[in-house]
């Protein structure tokens, strides 16, 4: 199988769990996934209200770029690094992207 698409029904799946995760938490929020494999962008949104409170946020943000998986952001206790690396991902096709570029180096993981 092509990595780019093993790749992407990683990414869909990983994320679709966290999101399933996140929205049975009884906090009010809802958490949604958007798949846009043509540009290769990957979101967790969680959005609603919790009483007077509005949420609007992206605690995942995930970018396929030249077969490596970027992550842009990650707002999970574990982090969904582990995730990957347990689906079978090797930590030489995961780049922290939200790391700066001097840092990377120092992660056990892609630097680009």
């Amino acid at each position: 199988m092509d990595t780019k698409l093993k790749y992407q029904q990683i990414i869909k799946s990983i994320l679709t769990e966290t999101a399933e995760y996140r929205a049975s938490i009884p906090d009010g929020y809802n958490s949604q996934v958007l798949f846009d494999d043509e540009h290769g962008r990957y979101l967790v949104l969680d959005i609603g209200w919790n009483d007077d409170q509005y949420l609007h946020t992206t605690p995942i943000h995930v970018d396929l770029i030249d077969h490596k998986i970027w992550i842009q952001y990650d707002d999970t206790e574990e982090g969904i690094a582990n995730d990957f690396i347990a689906a079978g991902v090797p930590a030489q096709d995961i780049v922290l992207g939200f790391r700066h570029p001097k840092i990377r180096q120092y992660t056990n993981f892609a630097v680009s």
